[in-house]
């Protein structure tokens, strides 16, 4: 079976809270590294026990208990933000990987429930401790915590923040691109009147010079 389509199974049989406690950056990676022999299929804490069955059942090896290594299974629990103790710094909205968290600089921040995925990613970038994870399915634990139906529309969630990110990025590179390319004008137009002046137009123009190159490299 081809290691794309295999991934793509493997993908599916995941909860898809991109907590990263499996040791790769989303689920997706894990999958694909599962599907290609670099990691085993027992590093998922939200999954659990259960995901560990799923998983086993469609790659035909035997159930692995969970590498505690990477934590223990727990009830599901969402991440709810104290707004009284809240200052604002923007950077649980940063740590986010759906996106679940709202707010802006110096104001209130609040989760939307519906899409947390319980990931706790938020938790340690906080300044104040003013986040804390609330239990929201009593004591079920793996893939009873989870439906589908909640995994795909996280998985589709992370897809879209990270395509949004990867294009606010393109986007400020080449605002950085177009005033590097407006500076050299500048520089090349004005006349040198010594020859030190001279001189620094050069040095300038040729930061400048690289830094135009190192945007131009193919990604």
């Amino acid at each position: 079976m081809p290691i794309r389509t295999l991934a793509d199974q493997i993908e599916n049989l995941l909860p898809q809270t991109q907590c990263t406690k499996c040791g790769f950056p989303a689920c997706r990676p894990y999958a694909e590294a599962i599907a290609s022999g670099e990691a085993l299929y027992n590093q998922c804490p939200p999954g659990g026990q259960q995901g560990i069955a799923r998983l086993a059942q469609l790659l035909q090896k035997s159930v692995l208990p969970l590498n505690e290594a990477h934590g223990t299974e727990h009830p599901r629990a969402v991440a709810v933000i104290d707004e009284a103790i809240c200052i604002g710094c923007t950077l649980c909205i940063q740590a986010c990987p759906v996106d679940a968290i709202v707010g802006a600089a110096k104001q209130m921040h609040s989760v939307i429930t519906e899409k947390c995925t319980g990931c706790d990613l938020c938790i340690p970038p906080c300044p104040v401790d003013c986040i804390s994870m609330v239990t929201v399915n009593g004591d079920k634990t793996g893939w009873d915590a989870w439906s589908q139906q909640q995994a795909d529309a996280a998985r589709a969630q992370h897809n879209f923040r990270t395509a949004r990110l990867e294009r606010e990025k393109q986007e400020n590179e080449a605002r950085l691109l177009a005033k590097a390319i407006e500076k050299r004008r500048e520089i090349q137009e004005k006349i040198a009147t010594s020859a030190e002046e001279a001189a620094g137009q050069a040095r300038k123009k040729a930061i400048i010079d690289a830094a135009i190159a190192r945007a131009n490299k193919p990604k």
